[in-house]
């Protein structure tokens, strides 16, 4: 998976196909990219985030934000327009690993010059917020699981005279360990453990000296992702807005993914020491955080795109919101309602 999406010059990530689609392009009977994401669908999803981001900026002295896979820097975009409007112009950092993505991002955010800055990675940590729109779902995860005799495995790829395929191999100790210690045996049974968004989400507090990380993403709480019915994992390809559950098609020209373990990322956060601060869904954080007083701003064609975002039959429930904060005190405006903490 890491080198399918990330190898130089091969990796879905790091050609150059076009992967998301322009928000101007949305009515259009045929969409260039694979898929669209939330900010992609409408400028209320950036603005409305913006209402929160401003919130936690309001409590640092010297804050910025940083942004991990700014896609196609739409999102930035938004939130500095409307940060703008509310008093607020603060440095907007973005690491990003796909070259062709950042070529698009900086035409995007021409217009703001010195105040947006790419970086390689996070320099010393500093007081404000982190945002990371649909960044752990990309990230190379395990697919883990028991064969029919109870023994834990990982699968592997091999090459074989019909192509790629799947072995199964004893899952290390650290992999066996971990995935017994989140759900039963159950022989059969296929999964995914994200190892390297849970040690993403612990150098988190390495990164923050004061504030807040928001991640959103689509995915479940643990009792949800290890339900014995999910027998099969969430792995997903993604390509030409078609979506199917074959790794194994056109390599590199394809976007793989697999849903968020939020309990997973919620103790990985914990154990940091960061403090976990909000969970709900995204219908309601943006909803919370204001979206109805930016909906009256937009063009009448754009309400179908603010369904997309809040309907539990398309953005609205699958997709999450979760807060972690380093030495701040502060009641987050998105969870003010609806939040579901107890649930992770």
């Amino acid at each position: 998976m890491a080198e399918v999406l990330y190898a130089p010059g091969l990796g879905y990530y790091s050609a150059g196909s076009i992967k998301l689609a322009a928000r101007n392009t949305q009515d259009q009977a045929g969409l260039a990219g694979d898929f669209v994401t939330a900010p992609e669908l409408s400028s209320a999803f950036g603005r409305t985030l913006a209402q929160q981001v401003a919130q936690v900026l309001s409590r640092c002295t010297d804050p910025k934000i940083l942004e991990f896979g700014a896609g196609s820097g739409q999102m930035a975009h938004d939130i500095l327009e409307e940060l703008r409007t509310l008093g607020f112009q603060p440095q907007y950092e973005i690491l990003e690993l796909s070259a062709d993505l950042k070529q698009r991002q900086q035409q995007t955010l021409a217009p703001w010059g010195a105040q947006v800055q790419w970086i390689d990675h996070p320099g010393p940590a500093f007081e404000g917020i982190i945002l990371a729109n649909e960044v752990l779902d990309a990230m190379p995860v395990h697919i883990v699981g028991f064969d029919q005799d109870g023994q834990a495995i990982e699968r592997g790829v091999i090459w074989t005279d019909d192509g790629f395929t799947w072995q199964s191999q004893p899952a290390s100790a650290l992999l066996a360990e971990t995935l017994k210690a989140r759900l039963p045996v159950l022989p059969g049974y296929i999964t995914e453990l994200n190892l390297a968004a849970e040690a993403w989400m612990q150098q988190i507090t390495e990164w923050l000296s004061t504030g807040v990380a928001l991640i959103i993403d689509y995915g479940f709480t643990a009792s949800e992702y290890f339900h014995p019915q999910r027998s099969t994992g969430t792995l997903m390809c993604h390509i030409q807005h078609t979506a199917h559950d074959n790794p194994f098609f056109a390599p590199g020209l394809q976007d793989i993914t697999a849903h968020v373990d939020f309990s997973a990322m919620a103790a990985a956060a914990d154990r940091s020491g960061l403090a976990v601060m909000g969970f709900t869904s995204q219908a309601r954080f943006l909803l919370n955080a204001g979206l109805a007083a930016q909906a009256v701003r937009l063009e009448r064609q754009d309400t179908r795109a603010l369904e997309k975002l809040v309907s539990e039959a398309e953005m609205g429930e699958l997709f999450k919101v979760l807060a972690v904060g380093k030495k701040i005190d502060l009641s987050l405006m998105g969870f003010s309602r609806s939040d579901r903490r107890h649930q992770l």
